[in-house]
């Protein structure tokens, strides 16, 4: 501390708030360093008005003597020079010296304070321990304490502190010390708060008054640089940088403002013409000759944005954002040159340039100077936009001064040069010893034309390398454009070019025409000056093309091709290959026929539209498409069908036509690549949605707009894949030795244009197109790829002949047509061939000594029409063919019939009458669909081959027949139903019935009528007839059903005989069963719930026949013959109950009239009408099915079933009752095995209760029913 002097007010982070220090300095002195080093130790929490968050502050101050001067004056709104706290030191402790003489200083600094209405002060009284030893008779601390408070702190207490020993190292004196410091903090942080609120009120009133005339926008930018500074000093960084950025937009707006016609008087200082062009000023915390200026009101409108920009870049490095500053002082390069324009400020040509130039080079070495070189090149994409505008600045000024031009600059250049280095004066004392300074650079650049070019050519390089760096890669390349457009001004089209090609690269696969159409123009230049024929050639064909060029420069660059492939030097006879999409597009191509398969040698054209871009007509010597032959498809193999196929069949592909009947393929674009003179088409559909922003508290709209949700795709880079939007740099190559399609003298005129070629088809296989060719003299234009694949077929097909029905469903027993069909392929048929039929007895064929013939072209278009002569002997039937040439058809129609076999076939699981399962035999016939069929194969000899043809017919039987045996009593019927199963109607007449061994003793009489009947599609007729019989009836009977029919459509034509063969078993009835139901003893009705009496009695019919007595199962006892018998009483309608046994085993005489009766008890369950019991299931048991050994338990019958024949009483005959005994004698706990069970047939037992039906009657119902109601 230095009391005895004041230093000047410098603004920078030193600055420290004032605290003036009055009464005994030397004590203050001794205790300053302590004060000043545990001032800032503690951090207090600052609390701001207007809801501002609250802050934590270390408090530093700048402890000065107090003086009269410091006091602030009325009007003086520096904050920096206010003393915020005013404090007095004293270490009296004697009472008189305290009356005497330190009691009337502290009322002069107490008025003092109160004249210049100071009211934060503060007395401080340090207690010493050795002057206490030394004043023995002085009064205790207290009575001082108390009587300063009484003369100066009556309503203030705390303004007064006491610091004990301060200089000892004692829990006391830190207690001490640190009561100080917090009453110290508090105090300072509060007058602090207190004055910078009242001075920001007052800086808000100021800023209100702007509208009024004679504000000043200077004064108030002092007066809120006076905030920022405070802040600054608090280290508040962010609040300072606030300010300065509100600072920064109040001007901008007013600016805005002044070029929309609403301008501000203050402006007019900021309008007056630029002088001066040094550039930013970051090497300095405050530029200070610019301060004074803006204070002033003499900074034009580049010194105010160099001071505030300073300031700003100034705060950032202290907050470390150090990228932060590149950003802003890129938008403020930028913005700088727009304001100037719309305050219409006067400055010198080329002056901003020089401006901008310095500005960047001075903000990215002030970048460079507090980061390392690892930080400068990871974030490189922070400062690229600096490199890229400097060296933009810096071709202008080269421009402007004549150091670009291949003359160099001239004397009015020199002049101008001159005037742009004196505007930027001298160079600043802090770069003089740099030698990379920007004013030494920018110097040096405009001196020389030499050393232009490198500085240039430093900056346009390293700003490339970092655009590739960090993938920006179309701003290197629109670098590499500028540094192209350098070159070929310096007269070097060679590095030129190379820049160009990059560029053109990515203007293209973007889709940007017009600078593709520039681009082109450039590099035509450049191909033109290098002699590179072929490539200009190739840009002219491009540029012609372009629709963005004027027909006078379209034409021009046409005649240039035009010119070259007329005027062919006599030594060169090599012709100059260019590609085809820069001379014409191929848009469609249409085969004739559109199925684009032919045969060997037939006719097929092709009809190719292609769009000239070319602006005039232009005549070709020749257009041809190369065809590209393989044996892939039809070829030596042949066709497994007629005509069939379309070219182009793999017509996939982005953009590809689609198959067609019409035989056309369309080409995506009028091409296989884009030839710049339309934008090419995003593959990518745009994705927009709404995006709205709505307020959390009430749900309304704060701000709406529309976002791409597939901007990655659309945006992405193209360049690492090859584009196929630019003609290919290799050289393209013609196949050599392919076939040709090919036209002779075309003019091609602008626009569409059809040209038909001729495809060659000399030899089977498949002709792929490949290239197109369209040569103009020693000019060709050669598309490499026609994309989609188009192709077309040649087949050599060998000859075929087809056998088909004419309708869906070939009957037999009817005459049928069936159609012949010769694809003669590639064989002529001749005069004299013929085709060879085998006969068959199963299916002869119908025939007249003629039949009409029709021959087919390959298309299907009829030729000729011709008789066939046939001529049939017992085993050949000849058909004479007519001469038919190769690849036709030939066609005509016979009649077949035929014959229905007698023994239709049936379902495998098809059984007999007597229950037997037919025996299945393996032939031809099946059933389809629930209609029989037959296969017939016909063998065909033809002309063209040494081997027979074997055709396939397959026929379907109209009609299903079945039968069945009816009988009643000893009384037997055969029923025959014969169904329609096809979709035709009928006619059936004689219908009969026959045994086939012509039995003499039995006799078939019909009872049906002998009308015609007609037989619907589905309806079935039944016929019956009565077997009658004088002696005993045949075992077995062979019957063979005939009935004749017609079709109805056919009138009353020949009828048609269908027979059907059967035969019959064991068709005699052998028992009659009759079961009769009697209500209980008592009773003349059935009652619900009652039981009744149910009696079954089996009889038998017939004598014992030779089959039987044959048959080992009977037994003979006494002369007499017995059977078993197992009888079983089911009721499978639920309407009774069987109470007790309901089956059991009968020994059964085999006698006539022999009858058995069995008695049980049934209930019934429901009362009306109820049929009975049904009891035929009868089966016949024999004797062996019984063994000796232990049964399986699933082949016995429980012991109670056995032993309700022991309980049998009446029974019919004595012998069956003791051979029922016999059977339940011994053991009666044994479990009697299950005997085999044989069933009877169909016709063999007779139920004489069938359909018998018993009254029942509902039950009393003398039940009480009890109700209990509570």
């Amino acid at each position: 501390m230095e009391p005895e002097e004041e230093k000047p007010i410098i603004y920078t982070m030193e600055n420290k708030p004032i605290v003036t220090c009055a009464g005994d300095q030397s004590l203050f002195t001794s205790l300053y360093n302590s004060l000043a080093q545990q001032l800032s130790r503690e951090p207090m929490e600052w609390r701001r008005s207007y809801g501002r968050a609250p802050k934590m502050i270390h408090l530093e101050a700048n402890f000065v003597q107090f003086k009269e001067d410091l006091l602030p004056k009325e009007g003086n709104k520096a904050l920096l020079t206010f003393p915020f706290l005013h404090m007095y030191w004293t270490d009296c402790c004697d009472t008189e010296v305290y009356k005497s003489s330190v009691k009337e200083d502290m009322l002069r600094w107490q008025n003092l304070l109160r004249l210049h209405g100071s009211v934060d002060w503060l007395i401080v009284v340090v207690e010493s321990d050795g002057k206490k030893k030394n004043k023995t008779n002085i009064l205790p601390r207290t009575s001082i304490m108390d009587k300063i408070r009484n003369d100066f702190c009556n309503k203030q207490s705390d303004r007064c502190v006491v610091l004990s020993d301060p200089l000892k190292d004692s829990s006391r004196t830190q207690e001490s010390w640190s009561s100080f410091l917090t009453k110290l903090r508090t105090l300072l942080l509060m007058s602090f708060t207190k004055n910078l609120g009242k001075f920001e009120d007052d800086m808000r009133t100021l800023r209100e008054k702007r509208t009024e005339p004679g504000w000043s926008f200077c004064e108030y930018f002092m007066v809120q640089e006076e905030l920022a500074f405070v802040f600054e000093m608090l280290q508040q960084f962010e609040d300072a940088l606030v300010q300065y950025d509100e600072l920064d937009a109040l001007f901008t707006q007013y600016v805005l403002n002044f070029g929309v016609g609403d301008g501000a008087n203050w402006l007019s200082s900021f309008c007056a013409p630029v002088r001066s062009w040094n550039g930013l000023v970051l090497r300095r915390p405050i530029d200070m000759e610019k301060r004074e200026q803006i204070q002033r009101g003499q900074a034009s409108l580049l010194d105010l944005r160099s001071y505030l920009f300073s300031r700003q870049c100034t705060l950032l490095i202290f907050l470390q954002r150090p990228w932060e500053v590149t950003h802003r002082a890129l938008e403020l390069l930028h913005n700088c040159v727009q304001e100037l324009r719309l305050l219409e400020v006067s400055v010198l040509q080329g002056a901003l340039d020089c401006w901008v130039f310095l500005s960047c080079l001075e903000v990215l070495q002030r970048i460079e100077g507090c980061c390392d070189q690892a930080q400068l090149e990871a974030n490189c994409t922070h400062t690229v936009g600096l490199w890229a505008y400097a060296t933009e600045k810096l071709k202008s000024l080269g421009s402007l001064c004549g150091l670009v031009s291949t003359n160099g600059p001239d004397s009015e250049d020199l002049n101008r040069t001159v005037d742009l280095l004196a505007g930027l004066g001298t160079e600043r004392p802090e770069t003089a010893s740099s030698l990379q300074s920007p004013y030494k650079k920018l110097k040096e650049a405009l001196s020389s034309v030499e050393t232009f070019e490198k500085h240039y050519l430093e900056l346009s390089h390293a700003a490339m390398e970092m655009y590739r760096a960090i993938g920006r890669l179309r701003s290197a390349r629109l670098l590499g454009k500028s540094l192209a457009e350098f070159y070929m001004r310096k007269g070097d089209p060679k590095r030129a070019e190379a820049f160009l090609q990059d560029s053109l690269l990515s203007y293209v696969s973007e889709g940007w025409a017009l600078p593709v159409t520039h681009t082109r123009k450039q590099i035509a230049d450049c191909q033109k000056q290098l002699n590179q024929t072929e490539e200009y050639l190739q840009t002219s064909a491009l540029l012609a093309g372009d629709d963005h060029l004027t027909d006078e420069e379209r034409k021009r660059y046409c005649q240039e091709i035009l010119t070259f492939a007329s005027h062919a030097p006599d030594n060169q006879v090599q012709k100059v290959v260019l590609t085809m999409s820069a001379f014409a597009q191929l848009q469609q191509l249409q085969f004739r026929p559109p199925a684009a398969v032919v045969h060997v040698d037939a006719d097929l054209q092709l009809e190719l539209g292609l769009r000239s871009l070319m602006p005039v007509a232009v005549r070709l010597e020749q257009l041809a498409a190369s065809v590209h032959f393989s044996l892939e498809k039809g070829g030596a193999r042949g066709r497994a069908s007629g005509v069939g196929g379309v070219a182009g069949g793999r017509r996939g592909g982005p953009g590809a036509g689609q198959d067609v009947p019409t035989g056309t393929v369309l080409f995506s674009g009028g091409g296989e690549s884009w030839g710049g003179s339309h934008p090419r088409p995003s593959a990518q559909a745009l994705e927009l949605h709404e995006m709205q922003d709505r307020s959390p508290s009430d749900s309304s709209l704060n701000s709406a707009g529309v976002v791409c949700k597939n901007m990655h795709l659309l945006l992405r880079r193209n360049d690492s894949s090859a584009s196929l939007d630019t003609p290919s740099s290799g050289p393209i190559s013609l196949e050599e030795g392919a076939q040709l399609l090919k036209t002779d003298d075309v003019t091609l005129l602008p626009g569409n244009n059809s040209i038909l070629f001729t495809a060659p088809s000399g030899e089977p296989g498949t002709y792929t197109l490949r290239q197109l060719c369209a040569t103009v003299g020693r000019v060709q234009f050669v598309l490499p790829h026609i994309y989609p694949i188009v192709q077309y077929e040649v087949y050599s097909q060998e000859p075929q002949l087809t056998v088909l029905p004419l309708t869906d469903n070939l009957l037999a027993g009817l005459p049928q047509k069936v159609k012949f069909t010769i694809v003669t392929g590639h064989y002529s048929i001749k005069k004299g061939d013929a085709l060879q039929l085998s006969n068959t007895d199963s299916m002869p064929i119908l025939h007249s000594s003629s039949c009409p013939a029709h021959i087919l072209s390959s298309s299907g278009d009829p030729v000729g029409e011709s008789v066939l002569l046939i001529q049939s002997s017992e085993k050949v039937t000849s058909m004479s063919l007519p001469p038919t040439p190769p690849y036709h058809t030939l066609e005509f129609q016979l009649e077949v019939l035929c014959h229905i076999p007698s023994a239709p076939p049936r379902p495998e699981n098809e059984r007999l009458t007597n229950g037997q399962l037919r025996p299945h035999a393996k032939s031809g016939n099946h059933t389809n669909a629930g209609m029989a069929t037959i296969d017939q194969k016909v063998s065909i000899d033809c002309p063209w081959s040494i081997y027979s043809t074997l055709a396939a017919l397959t026929f379907h039987i109209p009609f299903k027949a079945k039968h069945s045996l009816l009988s009643a009593d000893k009384r037997k019927y055969i029923q025959v139903c014969v169904q329609n199963v096809s979709q035709v109607n009928f006619h059936l007449v004689d219908q009969s019935l026959e045994e086939r061994h012509q039995a003499s003793k039995l006799e078939l009489q019909s009872l049906n009528s002998k009308a015609k009947k007609l037989l619907y599609t589905g309806q079935a007729l039944y016929c019956l007839w009565e077997m009658v019989w004088a002696g005993e009836p045949p075992p077995c009977l062979q019957c063979v059903f005939s009935v004749s029919f017609s079709p109805d459509a056919a009138g009353d034509s020949a009828f048609t005989p269908f027979r059907y063969e059967f035969q019959l078993e064991s068709v005699s009835t052998l028992y009659s069963v009759r079961a009769e139901i009697t209500p209980s003893p008592g009773a003349e009705q059935c009652h619900t719930g009652a039981l009744c009496r149910l009696e079954v009695c089996i009889t038998r019919l017939a004598e014992l026949s030779e089959a039987e007595r044959e048959d080992g199962s009977l037994t003979e006892s006494d002369g007499l013959c017995t059977t078993k018998l197992m009888y079983e009483v089911v009721d499978n309608s639920s309407n009774w109950a069987v109470c007790g046994k309901s089956s059991g085993l009968v020994s059964m005489p085999v006698a006539a009239s022999a009858t058995h009766r069995v008695q049980m008890e049934v209930m019934p369950l429901f009362a009306g009408t109820c049929p009975s019991p049904k009891s035929s299931s009868l089966n016949t048991c024999p004797h062996y099915a019984i063994p000796a050994i232990q049964p399986e338990t699933d082949s016995c019958i429980e012991n109670d079933n056995i032993s309700l024949l022991d309980e049998q009483a009446e029974t019919g005959s004595i012998r069956s009752r003791g051979s029922v005994q016999s059977l339940g004698g011994a053991e009666p706990q044994r479990v009697l095995p299950m005997p085999r069970l044989e069933p009877f047939g169909a016709g063999q037992v007779f139920s004489c209760s069938q359909g018998q039906q018993v009254l029942v009657l509902p039950s009393t119902d003398r039940h009480v029913l009890e109700v209990n109601v509570t």
